[in-house]
């Protein structure tokens, strides 16, 4: 099997406790260079992780001819930024979720990777998750009938003080961080956008939503309910509950789990409870753009999707007033 040689652009902790580890997992992906804002820093992961290289800016790493694609871990503000740079270095592309602040940017960027000719991925790895494939068979399948409502949330905890999150400029608060996730489920749910957007958020005195909760009416009645936050002082929740004309489907873990995941589906009075065996998420998205890469698939997070889901959150971002605070 010929491996796809990837540079990392940062070493932010989704990288380091997440993406990279998954990376050495994956069987199509050579761990080729790091970059850092410091050389020092970018030597220790080469060194922790077993990277070939390590530069000291992003700009060297993208100017080394071996490096094929790039993962973007940073903060949300910097995306557009490297994204373009990235692509126009001729580089496939996995960059973190959101992939943009708005739908505007995501268009450009997409464009770019068009224009150079390599791929563009927005990594939602939770979405490439088998339990994802069962939720949507279940709906497929007519086992709880049709959609009327479908609840998710994603409620982690509070940022540490000096946490980008904390910083509107930056892409931070919940909404941007976390209400992705939830908007993103929804939307894989029902195939399609909503025609009402409705959403409130609670500000505090941080000038960022800590919490953030959104309405979606699609154009046959059914709704989804999006709720999430940074308030939390224990572990992160996660919900998800579909209600159906027949009946309705659940689970307790939704977004970037591994292990036995189970599900519950309530039908015609009998309940069934099955589980999934779900390997690491990131693990499976590195491998499924190296797919793309090497044998001509195509992205599973797909470049209308992605459009997509950022359309309906500048929907949300403009109901919660975001950027007039």
């Amino acid at each position: 099997m010929s491996k796809v040689k990837w540079g990392v652009l940062g070493t932010a902790g989704i990288a380091r406790m997440a993406t990279i580890p998954a990376m050495q997992q994956a069987e199509n992906c050579a761990l080729y260079a790091i970059a850092g804002r410091s050389a020092e820093k970018a030597e220790q992961f080469k060194e922790t992780f077993g990277f070939e290289k390590a530069y000291g800016s992003y700009d060297a790493l993208l100017a080394d001819p071996e490096v094929e694609a790039v993962y973007i871990p940073l903060p949300n503000d910097l995306h557009r930024e490297w994204v373009l740079r990235a692509v126009n270095a001729k580089k496939h592309v996995l960059c973190e979720k959101p992939l943009a602040l708005t739908e505007k940017q995501a268009e450009e960027m997409f464009r770019a990777a068009e224009e150079n000719g390599v791929f563009l991925m927005e990594a939602y790895a939770y979405l490439h998750s088998p339990i994802i494939d069962a939720f949507r068979k279940e709906l497929d399948s007519g086992a709880i009938g049709e959609i009327r409502c479908l609840e998710s949330a994603f409620l982690g905890g509070v940022p540490k003080e000096n946490d980008y999150r904390w910083r509107r400029e930056a892409g931070g608060g919940s909404q941007y961080d976390l209400g992705c996730y939830a908007l993103s489920m929804a939307l894989r749910m029902f195939g399609r956008e909503p025609k009402e957007v409705h959403a409130s958020a609670y500000y505090g005195e941080c000038g960022i939503d800590l919490f953030s909760s959104a309405i979606l009416t699609f154009e046959d009645g059914a709704i989804a309910s999006l709720d999430c936050g940074m308030l939390s002082g224990t572990n992160r929740h996660d919900r998800f509950h579909v209600l159906g004309t027949r009946g309705e489907m659940y689970s307790p873990v939704a977004f970037n789990q591994s292990g036995e995941i189970p599900y519950t589906v309530v039908s015609g009075g009998k309940t069934d409870t099955k589980t999934v065996a779900v390997p690491n998420n990131y693990k499976l998205e590195v491998e499924q753009l190296g797919r793309c890469i090497r044998d001509g698939e195509s992205p599973h997070v797909s470049r209308d999707f992605s459009l997509m889901v950022a359309r309906v959150q500048d929907r949300i971002l403009e109901e919660i007033g975001f950027w007039n605070k």
